[in-house]
């Protein structure tokens, strides 16, 4: 019943924002059929787009921080025709789930969430394309249960990224006191602050660093804001805003390392050049060195931003393709 209400609300949102000013966007037409799925959890569903039969596995579509099924709207449509193809929203995410009040988000939930995606739907191998924090939480899955692995495509970050102790320990004292703050405006029940269609896409295209185009917020939008109840024709970003005070991996080098030699499934990467690599380079290079071992390993780098799969699919479905084609033929 909440996707539903979710689903109808997403229908007002497209026909007002279709019908109000002329500088508002009209939503791009999808040319792939998908079905909305919602998959229960022990805290409520996880939410997804489901294109393709649902008699074939499918390879599991997960977004990035702060980001949701979206993200792989403009690149669904490009995928062979042969696989079915589920993105779906992690806890807290789009149309997803919150977590209960008084629980942090922390990475090693999301793995989690994959194991109980599989154990849902009985399946006992799982084929994954994963982008940002999920293409980590993805790693770190292949590391943990290699035999449940038939296919990993990540997308442009590769691994846990290794900090210094010193950015670890401030980090986490700063994320709990925030955690606390972030709950209590919470508990006040007050609505987000609102803003114009335009204006929200210009907050989403900035506070991605410009990495998510313009034209490319639309498709993240769509799942990521709610209508104002106070403001006419004005939106508020609808994701639980404790995803900003996540907790992430704290990992000391050599276990990065150890997971790259447990990963023995056919492996894609693609990394994004106008990107940064989120950590010194020097441990990005030695995991790639380690992840070469697997001659089912396969490295690729394209020109683009973080989010070059939504903003320029066009330039990634080749290269995934030709895996998926490799490792799930028809």
């Amino acid at each position: 019943m909440e996707v539903l209400r979710h689903l109808r609300l997403l229908t007002k949102l497209t026909n007002v924002r279709q019908a109000s000013s002329e500088a508002t966007r009209p939503l791009k037409v999808l040319t792939k059929h998908f079905d909305e799925v919602s998959i229960p959890v022990p805290w409520g569903h996880i939410a997804g787009k489901w294109y393709g039969p649902k008699h074939v596995r499918p390879i599991v579509g997960m977004h990035g921080w702060q980001d949701n099924a979206g993200t792989f709207d403009t690149l669904a449509p490009l995928l062979p025709n042969h696989i079915s193809f589920l993105s779906i929203d992690m806890p807290g995410h789009g149309l997803s789930s919150w977590l209960p009040p008084g629980i942090s988000y922390h990475s090693i939930d999301y793995v989690l969430v994959t194991r109980r995606l599989m154990e849902e739907y009985n399946w006992d191998k799982i084929s994954m394309m994963a982008h940002s924090m999920s293409s980590i939480n993805g790693f770190v899955f292949c590391a943990l249960f290699p035999e449940k692995v038939d296919m990993f495509i990540g997308l442009d970050v590769l691994k846990p990224p290794v900090r210094s102790a010193r950015h670890i320990v401030d980090g986490l004292s700063e994320r709990l006191e925030a955690t606390l703050k972030l709950e209590r405006r919470l508990r006040s029940g007050s609505e987000p602050p609102c803003y114009e269609w335009d204006e929200l896409e210009k907050r989403l295209h900035e506070g991605s660093n410009k990495s998510v185009t313009l034209e490319s917020c639309k498709y993240l939008l769509q799942r990521n804001c709610k209508a104002s109840t106070h403001e006419p024709h004005k939106y508020y970003f609808s994701r639980d805003n404790r995803l900003k005070t996540s907790l992430f991996y704290t990992l000391h080098n050599e276990v990065p390392l150890e997971m790259a030699s447990r990963i023995k499934c056919p492996h894609l990467f693609i990394k994004a050049l106008q990107a940064p690599y989120y950590e010194r380079k020097e441990y990005y290079d030695a995991t790639l060195v380690e992840l070469r071992k697997n001659p089912l390993f396969e490295y690729n780098e394209l020109d683009g931003t973080h989010h070059v799969h939504l903003n320029e699919p066009e330039k990634v479905a080749p290269i995934i393709n030709s895996f998926i084609n490799k490792y799930r033929p028809l």
